[in-house]
């Protein structure tokens, strides 16, 4: 036989009710082993396969989860996905995606959405909403965990501000003292750990802040182009740019290109993410890294734990490593060494 026997053809071989059936192939105790093993013997041979909606009716769980991401264009995102797909994989699950546009509104549609289509649980990265999911009263409402808010108490993080800290160091030891800072604030905590691992540091280097260092942007290749270009026409240009990520990086190389301005001779830039494109830069990207594959799976694992019923969860912080390579260097002969960066 084939896929399309049903229970009652097991019950018919094994001349038991399709109650019966049923309750042996959920290892219900009512039921004899030696019942038990005549049933999934016959299930095997005759080739059964139950019917997912009947399962779920019976587990309450329909192995799937939601991930909420900002953007399909965003290739570091791109990489938390992988993680997360890999590791739900692992504990046989199944992954919607939905991409919010770090809106709040559409984030909040994309939760309710997978909410009401019974996803076990939700990850979200680039949430808008943050510590805003503690508010949620409905007592069937699937775990959330998110991606970079270290606030919030299911959630996966990046050292952003320890990734910043080092950075900035990087350039003040080059002599760098006009650090200009490239911001995200759609990336809200993300953004705000990065532009405080920046005021710290200058402040610890006894730097004045500048407001005018700090330019936002929007997390892609035209705003950090943008932001440059902006920075770029300042009496006192910085000389150096510390980018919210990669794909802003890439995008104020490209205005300094455009200025005719060499990198690092004229200026120095920095990234963050440690995109696989960063290597491929010309020159290769000075870079922080973020291990977005691994913020994915452990995203995963954190929610997976709490679909379980697990209690003792807690945040977890993932290291950010900075990655040297050619776009930073010395400070150019003769630039001055005034006011640094305030971040916003």
């Amino acid at each position: 036989m084939h896929g399309s026997t049903t229970i009652k053809d097991i019950a018919r071989a094994a001349q038991v009710a399709p109650s019966t059936v049923s309750r042996a192939l959920r290892a219900d105790r009512r039921i004899s082993g030696e019942t038990t093993a005549l049933i999934l013997r016959l299930s095997e041979e005759m080739g059964y396969t139950p019917s997912l909606t009947a399962r779920h009716l019976v587990t309450r769980q329909t192995n799937t989860i939601g991930l909420v991401i900002s953007s399909v264009s965003d290739l570091f995102v791109a990489d938390v996905v992988i993680g997360v797909e890999q590791e739900a994989r692992l504990h046989g699950y199944s992954v919607f995606l939905i991409s919010s546009y770090r809106n709040a509104g559409l984030e909040a549609d994309a939760v309710r959405s997978l909410h009401e289509r019974r996803t076990d649980g939700i990850i979200v990265t680039g949430s808008s909403i943050d510590e805003g999911y503690l508010a949620r009263t409905d007592p069937t409402a699937q775990p959330v965990v998110l991606i970079n808010c270290p606030n919030y108490p299911y959630s996966i993080s990046t050292d952003n501000l320890a990734g910043a800290r080092d950075a900035v160091t990087h350039l003040v030891r080059l002599g760098h003292r006009r650090i200009a800072y490239l911001a995200n604030p759609g990336s809200h905590q993300a953004n705000l750990a990065r532009a405080e691992g920046c005021r710290a540091t200058l402040a610890f280097h006894a730097l004045a802040p500048d407001p005018d260092l700090t330019v936002m942007g929007d997390g892609t290749l035209a705003g950090g182009k943008a932001a440059a270009q902006r920075l770029l026409a300042l009496p006192q240009p910085p000389t150096a740019l510390f980018c919210f990520n990669d794909m802003m990086a890439v995008g104020a190389l490209c205005a300094l290109h455009e200025a005719g301005l060499a990198v690092p001779a004229d200026c120095s830039v920095i990234g963050f993410d440690d995109l696989e494109l960063a290597a491929y830069c010309c020159p290769p990207l000075t870079t922080v890294l973020q291990d977005g594959e691994q913020l994915g799976r452990q995203a995963m694992g954190m929610l997976f734990r709490l679909i379980q019923g697990e209690e003792n969860v807690s945040p977890v912080v993932l290291p950010a490593t900075l990655v040297v390579r050619e776009t930073t260097g010395p400070v150019p002969a003769g630039a001055g060494r005034g006011k640094g960066v305030i971040a916003a």
